[in-house]
């Protein structure tokens, strides 16, 4: 048994052999992710390209946000294709979403294309997230990433904020 079904901190924990179960998502849920993903797209980083959108209770949109540089610094490509070049000034997604957001963000909720990194977890917990949604990290990504990614997921269950992990794929246009 893991972690997250015998403390129930977290709805899941991410680790392979999870038993939670993973749900489809509902409607909204779906078009909030799907527009995730279109905002992704706006990111010159050729490697990973991420979104995040926040979205008010009612759910209309609060703001969006994508992986990029900061405003009126130079994004030429030479700066991407440095890693430690393209990570010293990179903000992720979800900071981009929350600094973009003209209002308090208090109740709100925020989807990703990726699980939050621990430290756009405690930025979104700060600014008042109370859900976030995101696809299932790939394994191979869960791999890679997975001690920091479990330490967004327990910021969040510390902080009382629901997380979840959702069966989600982009679908494909024709």
């Amino acid at each position: 048994m893991c972690r997250c079904t015998a403390t129930m901190r977290t709805p899941f924990c991410g680790r392979p052999g999870c038993e939670w179960p993973r749900r489809q998502p509902d409607k909204w849920e779906r078009r909030f992710l799907d527009l995730a993903h279109a905002v992704a797209e706006w990111s010159k980083d050729p490697s990973t390209k991420t979104g995040a959108v926040i979205v008010r209770p009612d759910r209309t949109i609060a703001s969006v946000g994508y992986n990029g540089f900061a405003r009126g610094c130079d994004d030429h490509p030479s700066f991407y294709e440095d890693r430690n070049e393209k990570l010293g000034r990179i903000i992720h997604a979800e900071m981009n979403a929350i600094l973009s957001a003209r209002e308090p963000l208090h109740g709100y909720t925020m989807y990703s294309t990726f699980m939050s990194c621990d430290r756009c977890a405690v930025h979104a917990i700060q600014a008042g997230i109370k859900r976030f949604i995101a696809p299932i990290v790939p394994a191979d990504k869960a791999e890679r990433w997975g001690p920091m990614l479990q330490r967004a997921r327990d910021c969040f269950g510390e902080a009382r904020i629901h997380c979840e992990e959702v069966s989600y794929a982009v679908e494909q246009s024709a």
